[in-house]
């Protein structure tokens, strides 16, 4: 037997397990005997047909004693004693067994084979330890002796031969039960140990599982870092690159509306109107290039106040190249509501949320589509 059915772990289990076993076959046991010894009156009757009427009561008070026991059995006594209890049980019908020889032939009585029957019956219902067999088998052969002895009258042979199979029995049962427990509990330590690697195997396939989709996670995170990372590196060349040009709008823009004063006042109007124009989309490239420079030159500790509005506006606008005709936003804001908080970090979350709403309107369009 390995080390592991050994095991302190595994012996408490198998007692708990154990004492569950035996209450049930003590409960079994109890309705065999409850339910034999007055059927055995059909015996009484053609072999001491004087005596059935007191044998008869004898086996009904067998069975009584035998029912107030199995009351017992399912009380907590019984629970703490359960191992004490099979050899307890043997002994109701081994003693009014003994008592019916002892008042008719003693020896010379054929009722000693009924002592067999209750060491075969309860030995393979019950599950006896080496100790428990070996004290039920030695009781119900002094019983049998001292029902022999006190009758006066011992006939050498039949005793002996008596005797001798009652004996043989009880080595039947005693190295049966013996065995028997030995291979329960091998029986029961290997499935122990089988349900523990299998409850082990279960909890590390569910870690499995919980890293798997953490490192999905993890790489659904790495993804979207990724992309704002390039647009951070776009942004350094594409904010050189518009600024020199946007200083010399700026400058046309001056010189424009000083010149818009010399027209004619009929034509002022519309000259105001397209300058306005202009300047509008001036100041919305301005404002693009001025959040491309947050991801650009950023202090990740740095915090300001800033509006909600201001916030969810600069993150549309580094979306707002993949709307498609089939989507539409609609924005819900608080006026005047603000934040303080780093304002590049933010603008990531909502980046981040925008474009898994995206990709998820997306793939929803296709599956549809």
């Amino acid at each position: 037997m390995s080390s592991a059915s050994n095991s302190l772990e595994v012996q408490q289990a198998f007692a708990e397990y154990d004492r569950r076993v035996i209450i049930n076959n003590v409960k079994v046991g109890c309705w065999i005997g409850m339910s034999l010894m007055p059927a055995g009156v059909i015996l009484d009757y053609f072999v001491y047909r004087e005596e059935v009427a007191y044998f008869f009561k004898l086996r009904l008070l067998c069975s009584l004693l035998i029912a107030i026991f199995w009351i017992v059995v399912d009380s907590s006594i019984g629970r703490r004693h359960s191992r004490i209890l099979g050899v307890v049980l043997a002994m109701f019908p081994s003693f009014f067994i003994s008592w019916m020889i002892f008042i008719t032939e003693g020896a010379q009585s054929p009722y000693y084979a009924g002592l067999n029957l209750v060491l075969l019956v309860i030995g393979f219902v019950l599950y006896w330890t080496l100790v428990e067999s070996l004290i039920a088998v030695s009781m119900v052969m002094l019983m049998y002796i001292v029902a022999c002895a006190l009758h006066g009258y011992i006939s050498t042979l039949a005793f002996a031969n008596n005797l001798y199979f009652l004996a043989l029995t009880g080595v039947i049962v005693v190295t049966g039960s013996f065995v028997h427990s030995r291979w329960r509990f091998r029986e029961f330590a290997l499935r122990y140990e089988l349900d523990k690697s299998k409850k082990t195997l279960e909890e590390q396939n569910t870690a499995l599982e919980t890293a798997n989709r953490q490192i999905k996670e993890a790489e659904s995170q790495l993804v979207q870092a990724e992309k704002l990372a390039s647009l951070g590196r776009m942004s350094a060349g594409i904010i050189h690159e518009i600024n020199n040009p946007l200083n010399f709008v700026k400058t046309g823009l001056y010189t424009l509306k000083n010149k818009g004063k010399h027209l004619a006042p009929e034509q002022q109007a519309d000259y105001a109107d397209i300058v306005k124009d202009v300047e509008d989309g001036f100041n919305r490239v301005m404002n693009i290039v001025s959040s491309l420079r947050g991801f650009t030159h950023h202090d990740d500790e740095m915090r300001e106040k800033f509006l909600v509005a201001d916030l969810v506006e600069a993150s549309l606008r580094f979306v707002s190249h993949e709307w498609s005709n089939t989507i539409r936003l609609e924005k819900h804001l608080l006026a005047g509501q603000t934040f303080y908080a780093n304002k590049n970090k933010l603008i990531q979350v909502c980046l981040n949320l925008l474009e898994n709403s995206l990709d998820a309107l997306k793939a929803k369009q296709f599956a549809e589509g």
